[in-house]
């Protein structure tokens, strides 16, 4: 399975990177290797992971970085809804749905 973003989430996703690039040489590229495997994870087994909001939207828990991915299955991809930071508003996501 392969996953896709929603336009939104791929911005903020992108504007994750570049911060923690700014912040130290290196650490965007770890955000994103942390993120990539998460996302093959997700790929793997995406029922694995709990309902965030039901009926369908589920949630994967990066582990170094403090962020959410909000997914759900569409056909044979997983669509990525947000990358949540875990202390910024709550929610503010179920716009995309």
């Amino acid at each position: 399975m392969n996953y896709e973003f929603h336009t939104a989430a791929e911005a903020e996703h992108l504007e994750s990177v570049a911060y923690y690039e700014s912040r130290q040489p290196g650490l965007g590229a770890s955000y994103l290797a942390e993120f990539e495997s998460a996302m093959e994870n997700v790929c793997q087994a995406p029922h694995r992971y709990p309902v965030e909001r039901r009926p369908d939207i589920r949630r994967a828990t990066l582990q170094r970085f403090p962020y959410t991915i909000l997914y759900r299955e569409v056909g044979e991809v997983v669509q990525v809804l947000a990358v949540a930071h875990q202390r910024r508003r709550p929610e503010y996501w179920l716009g995309r749905l």
